[in-house]
């Protein structure tokens, strides 16, 4: 079974175009099955704040209160994810929504419980729950929450929930949807970048701004250990049939995917 994982960012899940999905069809249509992962970033601030419930972080982590998670928890699952799966429908694609808690689909452990609250890393993918769905030709929309051996539940990055399900499904590749096409070195878009070719260009400045977040949580989903992830953009064609459109990151040159 070939597979794409696609991790998509709580503020794109609103830019997202008609060519998106026209793409995601054409991978459909070439034997591909889709998972995608969502954060919700935008939709979780705005109900901290309606609540007073105050968001703190700790090295770009989110600290998670028992209040915090139950917020959390309800707007990714009751309204992040069911934007995303009624986009999928609305474009004819089968998307079901699944929280990351539910039949221990990402079982997960505690990072740092003092420092991040209730936040997680991740332990295990539920392989067998995931490869059910894509054999009814379904496609999963997972939230980024984990559950624990005891059953505490976790919030988890939603960038490496993405890398750990590519890679627990040795899926062909795990594509990072942004509101850009790729890297832009002076104008131009890179088609493949060296982990240590990014890191050059953020030292020197021509990768900066909104573009640094983008890139890091790419390079963190290598870390964990896939060999390539893509940048690519939500807001216009990224398959054109034939070839993924976008910045193919890779660990290192000379390693082959």
């Amino acid at each position: 079974m070939k597979t794409i994982v696609i991790k998509c960012g709580g503020s794109v899940i609103d830019q997202l175009t008609s060519e998106f999905f026209t793409s995601l069809k054409r991978l459909k249509n070439k034997g591909y099955q889709l998972v995608f992962v969502h954060g919700g970033g935008p939709d979780i601030n705005e109900m901290l704040d309606y609540f007073q419930v105050k968001a703190a972080f700790h090295n770009g982590l989110r600290k998670t209160t028992k209040e915090a998670l139950e917020i959390v928890e309800m707007v990714l699952s009751g309204k992040t994810n069911r934007k995303l799966v009624q986009l999928l429908r609305e474009h004819d694609l089968n998307g079901i929504g699944l929280n990351g808690t539910d039949n221990n689909c990402i079982k997960a452990s505690l990072i740092d419980e003092e420092k991040l609250g209730l936040v997680g890393e991740v332990s295990e993918v539920n392989i067998r729950l995931i490869s059910s769905l894509l054999e009814e030709n379904l496609i999963p929309v997972l939230t980024p929450l984990g559950i624990t051996e005891d059953g505490r539940k976790l919030n988890i990055n939603a960038d490496y929930v993405a890398s750990a399900v590519a890679k627990y499904l040795h899926a062909e590749q795990c594509l990072f949807v942004t509101d850009v096409a790729g890297i832009l070195i002076d104008g131009e878009l890179q088609a493949r970048m060296a982990q240590e070719e990014i890191t050059h260009y953020i030292n020197t400045g021509q990768i900066n701004g909104g573009m640094i977040p983008k890139v890091t949580s790419a390079i963190a989903a290598l870390e964990s250990g896939l060999n390539s992830v893509m940048i690519i953009s939500g807001k216009k064609q990224f398959f054109d049939g034939e070839e993924l459109i976008g910045t193919k990151i890779v660990v290192k040159e000379g390693i082959v995917e």
